[in-house]
């Protein structure tokens, strides 16, 4: 049974990554980094975000610092997508943080593990979650942004993930 779960998990994951791709498909980067709306978000941002927010909860997992800080200087580049950065190589690394967290799922002894997530402004007190509910905020956080992306993409050239997903 609980190989099921991981790899239901695994495939729940990919299947919110492929509804962000569709999103982002066909976009140029000039495109990914225009603002649609009166947020401060664009598309780039967003795939920027979503990536890096995959890569910080895995490294979560794997190194379980109990002392751990969340960076707040990363955050003015958190939902940019930078100048030497393209859509292309986003995308890229992110197959690749993808690959990983699979190989991670598949390999972890144990998802009721409990492990100590890292203080910040927002949490100064140090809250201890498990594995499962570590990698279920990553798919909510995958699926919260790609709501935000849909719309922004329909605002810049009336796409959205459903119609494209048909095409």
């Amino acid at each position: 049974m609980a190989d099921l779960e991981r790899e239901e998990l695994i495939k729940m994951l990919d299947n919110q990554r492929e509804l962000f791709r569709i999103t982002v498909r066909g976009l140029e980067d000039d495109d990914a980094r225009h603002r649609t709306t009166v947020s401060e978000l664009t598309l780039g941002g967003l795939l920027h975000h979503v990536m890096h927010t995959e890569q910080h909860w895995t490294r979560v997992i794997v190194e379980r610092d109990p002392n751990s800080e969340f960076d707040v200087s990363e955050m003015d580049s958190e939902y940019k997508l930078g100048p030497d950065q393209s859509v292309a190589g986003l995308l890229a690394e992110w197959d690749a943080t993808a690959e990983r967290t699979a190989a991670l799922i598949r390999e972890l002894p144990n998802l009721e593990d409990s492990i100590p997530t890292p203080t910040a402004p927002w949490a100064p007190e140090r809250v201890w979650m498990t594995v499962r509910y570590i990698l279920l905020h990553i798919l909510r956080e995958i699926a919260h942004h790609s709501g935000h992306a849909d719309i922004i993409r329909e605002a810049l050239d009336g796409a959205n993930t459903t119609y494209q997903r048909a095409s």
